[in-house]
């Protein structure tokens, strides 16, 4: 069978074609190292590491990330690259689609500063 180089340099260079626990690993590695939650009235972002909590004007989507799972593509995830303005820096994955947190979601389309970056 002949190899697929497209795919394996497609794959290198596309971090959501991976799975989100390397996505994740790596992006620890890069001090990404906090997690961050909304808070229960939807308001604030919270930081599991410092607890302090940040509205939407306070937080930059520097990238996001979709993910399937390997055995059921329904299984969807989004993972998002968060920086605070106190120079803060973590994650937050949420449910993709019907699944989502509802808060969470109407939480993120109140930040205006989102960003994809794209590989090259």
């Amino acid at each position: 069978m002949e190899e697929n180089n497209n795919y394996v340099e497609h794959d290198e260079l596309v971090p959501h074609l991976k799975p989100l626990s390397e996505v994740s690993n790596k992006l620890v590695l890069d001090g990404y190292d906090d997690s961050f939650k909304v808070d229960d009235a939807g308001q604030k972002l919270v930081s599991l590491k410092t607890e302090r909590g940040f509205s939407p004007d306070q937080i930059k989507i520097v990238n996001y990330f979709r993910f399937e799972g390997q055995s059921d593509p329904n299984d969807q995830s989004i993972l998002y690259v968060i920086e605070t303005a106190d120079g803060g820096k973590g994650t937050i994955v949420d449910a993709y689609g019907p699944y989502s947190d509802r808060k969470l979601a109407d939480f993120i389309k109140q930040v205006e500063n989102i960003h994809k970056k794209t590989e090259k």
